[in-house]
């Protein structure tokens, strides 16, 4: 065991606690905005879905049932623009970061292999690689790496942590590089239904791939458009000769979504309303909380997307964490993302209305 654990960053949330138990000192209570966890509640006709499907003795395909499939090749194309999706162009997958930690390994790749990522990232993104013992590389613009042994091309659009769109141009600008290189692209879309100041784009639209998925996959999640992290409910779409052959390696590993959750998400990807109602509320909180922000003296850079607020006030990220920490606020340093973030701090806005007014109250008093 420890061959493995070895080979892995120490567990970054773990430095937090200290500032934790300050900000829960509070008089008033901690406001945690450090983790992008849903806190409002699973819209009713997901849930009547899965307490229907709670009858479900036998063991769910990995595949999936063909009423999630018919509604995950539904929603591609209706939401992402993607044209000539089938059943052989999507894979449900249980939740996106067990995804994200083995995908190399499933793969198949390995020493002398590289993965390359944002140089601000999802940490997991690090992992993923580090399981599978293969090299990995931070990128400010992908197309400027060594192609030489690079298997795996990470974007992420909307971006974890900084809320940057990558524009369509520079999309499909960096596919046909890829393309060129014999680079697998991934790209992470887990929030592109949380678009602010920009419109994100997928790369199954025709207008970056020219129709075609040779060597695209992308990665989508219903955590946070329909408060389902706790389903574990995510999916892949893309090219079919990368999806095949990893049906058939999830297989073999039992990684099936369970199949009351495989009804919930026929229903959530059936219906748009709940989407745009907790847009609506996200857009408010987010509206409070960048004003507070500002006010108090933060300089917010990106966010144009996703679920946070990349935050600085020019100085070491940590000393940002203790400042608000003793307002009862908790916020991730964003040096968690990459040497880069150092002076930043990422701020959700997964919080109660109560809770994101509280942090406000106390940033502008």
């Amino acid at each position: 065991m420890s061959a493995v654990s070895d080979r892995l960053p120490a567990f970054p949330w773990d430095k937090l606690e200290p500032y934790k138990k300050t900000a829960a000192a509070h008089p008033d209570g901690i406001v945690d905005l450090s983790v992008g966890t849903p806190v409002d509640p699973v819209p009713e006709p997901i849930q009547k879905a899965l307490i229907a499907a709670a009858d479900s003795p036998g063991y769910p395909t990995v595949w999936g049932t063909p009423e999630l499939r018919d509604a995950l090749t539904r929603w591609v194309e209706r939401r992402l623009g993607a044209r000539g999706v089938t059943h052989h162009h999507v894979l449900p997958i249980v939740g996106s970061k067990e995804l994200v930690a083995w995908l190399p390994t499933q793969l198949g790749l390995g020493p002398g292999d590289k993965v390359a990522f944002p140089r601000l990232a999802y940490p997991t993104y690090e992992v993923g690689a580090r399981l599978a013992r293969a090299d990995h590389v931070a990128y400010d613009d992908p197309t400027e790496l060594d192609p030489t042994g690079l298997k795996l091309l990470w974007l992420n659009s909307p971006s974890n942590p900084t809320g940057r769109v990558l524009s369509k141009e520079e999309l499909t600008r960096i596919v046909a590089w890829a393309r060129e290189h014999d680079v697998l692209v991934l790209s992470d879309e887990c929030y592109i239904e949380l678009g602010w100041e920009a419109d994100p784009v997928s790369v199954l639209h025709p207008d970056v791939n020219g129709g075609s998925y040779d060597g695209i996959v992308s990665v989508h999640s219903l955590s946070k458009r329909s408060n389902l992290a706790g389903y574990r409910a995510a999916f892949l779409a893309g090219d079919p000769a990368v999806l095949g052959p990893l049906l058939q390696i999830r297989k073999h590993g039992g990684m099936m979504t369970s199949a009351p959750t495989q009804a919930a998400v026929v229903a959530a990807l059936g219906d748009d309303e709940h989407v745009r109602v907790q847009r609506g509320r996200y857009a408010a909180r987010r509206t409070v909380l960048r004003e507070a922000l500002l006010a108090h003296g933060f300089r917010i850079e990106h966010s144009e997307a996703s679920l946070y607020l990349w935050a600085t006030r020019d100085e070491s990220c940590w000393a940002t964490v203790a400042h608000l920490a003793d307002r009862g606020i908790l916020v991730a340093p964003g040096d968690f993302y990459g040497p880069a973030g150092e002076n930043f701090v990422r701020v959700a806005l997964t919080a109660t209305d109560e809770r994101i007014q509280a942090a406000a109250t106390r940033l502008t008093s």
